[in-house]
């Protein structure tokens, strides 16, 4: 999910408006949603509250808050390339573009919500103060996102050159996101960033997925959409990125992703 800031956003490496967007907005539901939707439980959203989609991307999670805040709630999905997530448009569910960093919060909400957005936005400091400001008194926001450098292999279990080879154009991918701006390291600071800007509650977790079908689809997407960008590096052949995708179409290699670092905190009450 994307929400990378107007200045930046034609450096953008996993643009919106590629092929693969749609691929990769699907297999990240797959992986993810369910780890977004336990917390989602966990806080407690419920009927009539109005909660704030940030950097959507997809119309997944907008949807879920949807059926979980009723017809009494009301639901922002925002993004700065909003044409993926117009799906969920509806009666309690209002779509904008937005830039988080720039923009003025889109208003005060009980509930504020941003997975894999940060760590793609140069002024994430700026953006993150924007979060905060729009929660009202007891409000509570969830934040996730990947921590690259924790966990940089693409295969952790590496027993031959298929694994080696795809830790390599990981290790070219990562290389790539850091020329962007994306801060590798950034989900293991949440809980301290969370805290620091006057939340209570803070607490996280982390989920790496291993072995499964979407990330096997994620790989594929991310790695058809930064091609160009691996080969101009010098961080790896054609030859190789082919010989990399054929491999994961063949279910060879048991695919990972970072850790999806998944932190809380609520503004204080009064």
């Amino acid at each position: 999910m994307t929400d990378p800031t107007s200045a930046s956003a034609r450096g953008y490496l996993l643009d919106n408006q590629g092929s693969e967007a749609g691929q990769r907005f699907d297999s990240l539901a797959a992986l993810f949603n369910p780890v977004t939707f336990r917390h989602v439980e966990a806080l407690g959203v419920a009927s009539g509250w109005h909660c704030w989609e940030v950097g959507a991307g997809g119309p997944s999670v907008p949807r879920m808050l949807s059926s979980k805040v009723g017809p009494s709630g009301r639901v922002f999905a925002t993004d700065i390339d909003e044409s993926w997530v117009h799906e969920a448009a509806g009666h309690n569910v209002e779509v904008r573009r937005h830039d988080v960093a720039a923009d003025d919060p889109p208003g005060v909400f009980d509930f504020v919500h941003a997975r894999l957005v940060l760590v793609h936005v140069p002024q994430r400091e700026a953006a993150l103060q924007n979060l905060v400001a729009a929660l009202r008194p007891g409000g509570w926001l969830l934040i996730e996102d990947f921590d690259p450098a924790m966990q940089p292999l693409a295969c952790v279990d590496v027993v031959g050159p298929e694994q080696r080879l795809a830790n390599k154009i990981r290790a070219g991918f990562r290389a790539l996101l850091a020329q962007r701006g994306v801060d590798l390291e950034f989900g293991r600071r949440l809980p301290r960033l969370l805290r620091e800007a006057g939340l209570v509650d803070v607490a996280a977790d982390a989920f790496m997925p291993m072995a499964l079908a979407a990330g096997a689809q994620l790989e594929t997407a991310n790695v058809n959409q930064v091609r160009a960008g691996l080969i101009a590096g010098g961080h790896a052949t054609a030859d190789e990125i082919d010989a990399h995708l054929r491999a994961v179409g063949a279910g060879e290699l048991d695919v990972t992703t970072p850790p999806l670092i998944s932190a809380w905190g609520r503004r204080p009450p009064g």
